[in-house]
């Protein structure tokens, strides 16, 4: 699937809707493999050995159910040859659908199933119990009962209907309060373990990815009310936003959810160097702020261009002024981009060294675990 559309893609066999580019076969290839995933999730789930089901994979069963759907429904198309097929929605049906479900990819591929991550890692590194398992709770409802209302922000002074758009506006602002509420959990989870942070990098880069989430929660919602995405809408805010998500929140937790696995996946205390983890945090850190701040000044500044005007009711700036006017933003988003990657390089190495001085540990098979 994943080479098929390394191919197709540069070729231009693309359905040209944003997440789901991917043509109709590549569409059902995606559905067989996220059913084989659903089928040894739910499975191991069914075969558990306790009755209590931790909130986690309370996440995890969300986002594997709801992306299912939201793939199905975005994806029904009518095929005109192998590599070319239509929507079967159209005009501002199609958008509206197209992005229900680019919304609710983000909310819940890139939010339920991370947060999933979340409340495993940051409780065992931090080696404490979950500040509030009720929190927890009131949290998983409230988040997958909100977010999938809040897709409309990404379409205000389109032809979407008026009463859509301030639905969607209205829902996002109300998801602060879950997201916050997750983030706080996870935070004060470190409640008498704060001091561990100044030696433990993997530490630091969960406790900082959930600052990144709490941050992007905020912006999302103020992003969503119609006065500011006048301004922010189509300009490089809205990079810089997806990145604080992307970069400081699903990157972050899943670099410090690697860094506690690995070793214990190949029998080692811990990985090769404490050392390169903080070199890496450190990058990485730097690199995010460094990208979205850049997008962050780029995209206010293109919005208040865009809409600048003379008295006689002409624009006062061509786009290419504009453009102009990025081009500092973009290099500093360069040199963030690259120091973020020289950590992964650095993260790579890491690993390399970790795995190959490994002892593999053995599995232990399942009637010993009963």
């Amino acid at each position: 699937m994943i080479l098929l559309a390394a191919i197709s893609l540069p070729l231009g066999y693309t359905s040209s809707k944003e997440y789901a580019e991917l043509e109709w076969p590549i569409d059902i290839l995606i559905t067989i493999v996220w059913v084989a995933y659903a089928i040894v999730f739910f499975g191991t789930v069914a075969k558990r050995n306790t009755k209590h089901i931790y909130v986690g994979n309370w996440f995890f069963g969300g986002f594997i159910l709801t992306v299912a759907i939201l793939h199905i429904v975005n994806n029904l198309e009518i095929p005109v040859s192998l590599t070319k097929s239509y929507s079967l929605y159209g005009g501002a049906t199609d958008a509206m659908v197209q992005w229900w479900y680019g919304h609710n990819a983000v909310g819940f591929f890139l939010t339920a199933g991370f947060l999933g991550m979340m409340y495993y890692f940051v409780p065992k590194q931090a080696e404490r119990p979950v500040y509030s398992y009720r929190l927890s709770i009131v949290h998983f409802w409230a988040l997958i009962t909100l977010y999938i209302w809040a897709g409309p922000h990404h379409l205000h002074y389109t032809a979407l209907p008026d009463w859509a758009q301030s639905l969607g506006m209205v829902m996002s602002l109300v998801l602060l309060a879950p997201s916050w509420g997750g983030m706080i959990n996870g935070m004060m989870t470190l409640s008498g373990a704060w001091h561990k942070l100044r030696s433990d990098p993997i530490l630091r880069f969960l406790v900082v990815s959930l600052a990144f989430y709490g941050m992007s929660t905020f912006e999302g919602p103020m992003m969503a009310i119609k006065t500011v995405n006048s301004l922010s809408h189509y300009t490089d805010w809205t990079i810089g936003h997806v990145h604080a998500g992307a970069l400081g929140w699903v990157a972050m937790i899943s670099i410090g959810a690697l860094y506690h696995m690995i070793p214990k996946v190949f029998g080692r205390e811990q990985m090769h160097s404490l050392g390169l983890i903080n070199a890496h945090f450190w990058l990485a850190t730097i690199g995010t702020v460094l990208y979205i701040a850049s997008m962050w000044v780029n995209g206010i500044a293109q919005g208040l261009m865009w809409r600048a005007i003379n008295d006689d009711g002409t624009l006062t700036y061509s786009f290419v002024e504009t453009l102009v006017a990025s081009h500092p933003g973009f290099i500093v988003r360069l040199v963030g981009g690259a120091i973020f990657l020289c950590g992964m390089l650095l993260m790579a190495y890491n690993t390399w060294r970790t795995v190959r001085s490994a002892q593999p540990v053995e599995a232990v098979p399942v009637a010993q675990l009963a």
